[in-house]
């Protein structure tokens, strides 16, 4: 879209470069491009005879397969087709390619195809390759002897490529190899630095040749299955960096050559069968900074040794079975910034200045605590530590996404701030925050009860997230005004009851409302008209009984507005004064009991919706919260986690509208998903409904329209689901594009409508599909399964408007399995000539 024909000369364009003399293309990078759909054969690209470097990843051909045409290109010296949803065999015409220095054509799929006798040939012609990437690819194969062709490779990469049988020692001769990585796969010499065999099958012991990597400066053998004492000559790796050796099974003591090691900056030992007593030699290892050794088996008193390690700052020791005291040494450790352990603790300890995070369980320690306190992540069980509730200094205190039950109280006096317990196990009543937290996160556990009005003393909260637990009852009315500065405020997914009765002042700074998934009733709190800055409302799935709050209109920055599944009832009036709802992006009013007409002036002044040029992707929320909001798809809920600020939905679905629908619709451009099903609406569906390039979901079942389905709506590139079902649509089912790809079930209960993928013919001008055809189609077409997961993580990788969020475009990879129910008596017939010739159409049977 950049390239602007108006400028003649197209060596001024984004990604082009040409040659100073002779004026012609060498260089095309259109990586993270937004292309998409197959790729040609005879694509004009292929007329670029001189280019020497093009740059194709990250975007989206569809799973069309890599054409022969690439290997013509007689000049190239670098080629990169990665992550850009190629699929099927690689061309052996890409060995053809003698000139390439880099290749990269890698996959995050495992479509790619790279046979045997093509890798052999690869990596036979291609002997001045510096640059083979082939992560993702399936060769299925060993690696063949041609490897020791390629004296100019620096970096191989064969991550996840299916390598087969044992490696070769002909890997170690590459005279240039820098970078290895074959990590992730079942089954270096002088120069190589980098060597990454974790998650591989090999085995049997490691070879005392490792010692002869002496460039080598990164080794993790971490999750392997190499065994038997770990050589004496891992010391001779005098360049070493980083050394990984967790979750192996290596036994016997750790070799004292590892003192040898001075230039090693991490040490990861954990979930080693290595025993006996540490080296004294590990204090000689003096630019260790990271230092792992939990969950292993060594035995005895930690060496004196321990404190020369004076650049030591990360220091992890848990369900170790060393004995005896911690040596005082360890306050020499004055570098350190984390601190595990699960011993007595030495009173030399409190030399240690700049411990920012800090375990110290199962100890009667009385010294030092720092400030911040941060062990999220990890697994730690039962009641949070007394060591922490107790300590009024604490400004800061994370301990989500651990196993905790019970907290008595949470940390008294007056400098704590941010409070973070999510995703535990923590049960009982609310723990209730002191006064100064401005952050208080305790949703995903188990608590109970009601929520005391004390909550309201913390008079400058910000955010106050107590979603997804078990609250129930009435809240408290002060929840809606108690603090000035209250920008979140989430009740989601618990029990509350009664009427909603939050008031909200004038100056309220209330960004976000979520209390979708209680048992509210009553009507929707007027005050709410107050909150000039509210983004996000979200009353779904509650028992609200009121008419349409029309004068939500009146709030200028609300983008987000849910209230499905309620008892909302009557006209969706949309005469009442002029309220423009300017920046609505998401609106779901499915489900509940709404009359009349679609409002055709709120689809006029949805500005949101109609805009052409999309705002800056990125998450709706703040630094300390992202928003959150559920999206129906295909009839069940689906979490979104991450908003992105290019998504617009409206679903209206499953209420009482009648009429025609308006086609003021067709101006709202920017619009992902339509859903007006299980409604009663009449007439035509709309031909500028084709308009809406950007649709990836149009639902109009389950209503009374008539007539033919547009052919306009076969320009909509990006549809992914259609689902036109239980009407009265007649003629002809448009061809082409996306409308190849939807199968029957798209159109069932639609006695009138005729063509693929129907058995139904149209007239006499064609004739019945043949089974073979129909079953060809399903088995053949990648695309009419829905865009992958594995896709969206491309488009978001590159910033595309395909990665809108990660579990509805993973939902969209099933296929619907529902049978087409035959009605007619025309159908009957129908049915029974497929029988009499054996049709049977694959997956669709409930």
């Amino acid at each position: 879209m950049s390239w602007n024909k108006s400028t003649t000369d197209c060596c001024l364009w984004d990604g082009v470069t040409c040659d100073e003399l002779t004026g012609h293309v060498i260089g095309l990078d259109l990586s993270c491009g937004q292309l998409y759909g197959t790729f040609d054969a005879n694509s004009s690209l292929f007329r670029l005879s001189y280019l020497q470097r093009l740059n194709l990843a990250y975007n989206d051909f569809n799973s069309s397969r890599i054409p022969y045409a690439f290997g013509s290109f007689a000049n190239l010296t670098h080629l990169n087709l990665s992550y850009s949803r190629f699929s099927g065999t690689i061309p052996s015409k890409i060995s053809f390619l003698s000139k390439l220095i880099s290749l990269d054509i890698s996959s995050s799929t495992d479509d790619s195809i790279l046979e045997p006798h093509h890798f052999r040939m690869l990596l036979k012609n291609l002997t001045q390759v510096q640059e083979l990437v082939l992560t993702g690819v399936n060769i299925s194969s060993v690696l063949p002897d041609s490897l020791t062709n390629l004296s100019s490779l620096t970096n191989l990469d064969l991550r996840k490529t299916r390598l087969q049988g044992n490696i070769q020692n002909s890997i170690f001769h590459l005279p240039k190899l820098q970078k290895l990585i074959l990590r992730g796969n079942r089954r270096s010499k002088r120069s190589l630095n980098f060597l990454d065999l974790s998650y591989t099958s090999f085995s049997k012991e490691l070879p005392h040749s490792i010692g002869y990597l002496k460039s080598l400066n990164f080794l993790d053998l971490s999750s392997t299955r190499f065994s038997g004492e770990l050589p004496h000559s891992i010391g001779y790796l005098k360049s070493l960096n980083i050394l990984r050796l967790s979750y192996t099974s290596f036994s016997g003591e750790l070799p004292h050559s590892i003192g040898y090691l001075k230039s090693l900056n991490s040490l990861d030992l954990s979930y080693t069968s290595l025993s006996g007593e540490l080296p004294h030699s590990i204090g000689y290892l003096k630019s260790l900074n990271f230092l792992d050794l939990s969950y292993t088996s060594f035995s005895g008193e930690l060496p004196h040794s321990i404190g020369y390690l004076k650049s030591l700052n990360s220091w992890i020791s848990v369900l170790t079975s060393f004995s005896g005291e911690l040596p005082h040494s360890i306050g020499n450790l004055k570098s350190l910034n984390v601190l595990i352990l699960s011993r007595s603790i030495p009173k030399s300890i409190g030399n240690l200045t700049r411990i920012t995070d800090l375990v110290l369980s199962d100890n009667a320690f009385t010294g030092l605590i720092p400030s911040t306190i941060d062990l999220s992540n990890n697994k730690i069980h039962g009641l949070v530590p007394k060591w922490v509730t107790g300590k009024a200094s604490l400004t800061y205190l994370n301990l989500a996404n651990n196993f905790l039950t019970s907290i008595e109280r949470l940390p008294l006096g007056e400098n704590l701030q941010t409070v973070d317990f999510h995703s535990n196990l923590l049960q009982g009543p609310l723990p209730i925050p002191p006064p100064s937290t401005s952050y208080f996160f305790i949703s995903k556990n188990k608590l109970s009860g009601e929520i005391p009005s004390s909550i309201c003393h913390a008079k400058i909260l910000e955010i106050l997230d107590l979603s997804h637990n078990n609250f129930s009852n009435a809240i408290p009315p002060c929840l809606g005004n108690f603090s000035q500065y209250l920008s979140i405020l989430n009740l989601k997914s618990n029990a509350f009851e009664g009427v909603i009765p939050l008031t909200f002042g004038k100056y309220n700074k209330l960004r976000n409302l979520d209390l979708n998934g209680n048992q509210f009733e009553g009507p929707v709190p007027p005050s709410l008209s107050n909150c000039k800055y509210l983004e996000l409302l979200d009353f779904g799935n509650n028992k609200i009984n009121d008419t349409f709050p029309y004068w939500l209109g009146t709030l200028p920055e609300l983008k987000v507005l849910v209230l499905r599944s309620n008892r909302f009832h009557g006209p969706i009036d949309s005469s009442k004064g002029k309220f423009s709802f300017s920046k609505l992006r998401i609106v779901d009013l499915s489900h509940n009991n709404f009359i009349g007409h679609l409002p055709r002036r709120y689809f006029k002044i949805f500005k949101a919706m109609k805009s052409k040029t999309m705002p800056n992707e990125k998450y709706m929320g703040t630094e300390y919260y992202q928003d959150s909001v559920a999206v129906a798809m295909k009839g069940i809920e689906i979490e979104m986690v991450s908003i992105l600020t290019i998504f617009t939905t409206i679903d209206l679905s499953s209420n009482k509208f009648s009429g025609e629908i308006p086609d003021e619709i067709g101006a709202l451009i920017a619009l992902h998903v339509l859903n007006l099903s299980h409604n009663t609406l009449t007439g035509r569906i709309p031909s500028n409904l084709g308009d809406l390039a950007n649709l990836e979901s149009l639902d109009l079942s389950s209503n009374q329209l008539v007539g033919r389905i547009p052919n306009q709506l076969t320009s909509l590139t990006f549809l992914e689901v259609l689902n036109l079902s239980r009407n009265h649509l007649d003629g002809p089912i448009p061809k082409g594009k996306q409308f190849d790809t939807f199968e029957n079930g798209s159109y069932a209960g639609n006695s009138g409508l005729c063509g693929l993928p129907l058995s139904k013919e149209c007239g006499d001008n064609q004739r019945q599909v043949l089974p073979g055809a129909v079953c060809q189609q399903e088995d053949d077409s990648d695309f009419a399964s829905g865009f992958t997961w594995k896709v969206v993580m491309m488009g978001y990788g590159c910033g595309m408007a395909l990665g809108l969020f990660i579990g509805y475009l993973m939902f969209l990879t099933g296929r619907p399995k529902f049978l087409v129910r035959i009605v007619e008596n025309e159908v009957r017939e129908i049915a029974k000539r497929l029988k009499r010739t054996r049709y049977r159409q694959v997956g669709r049977r409930n």
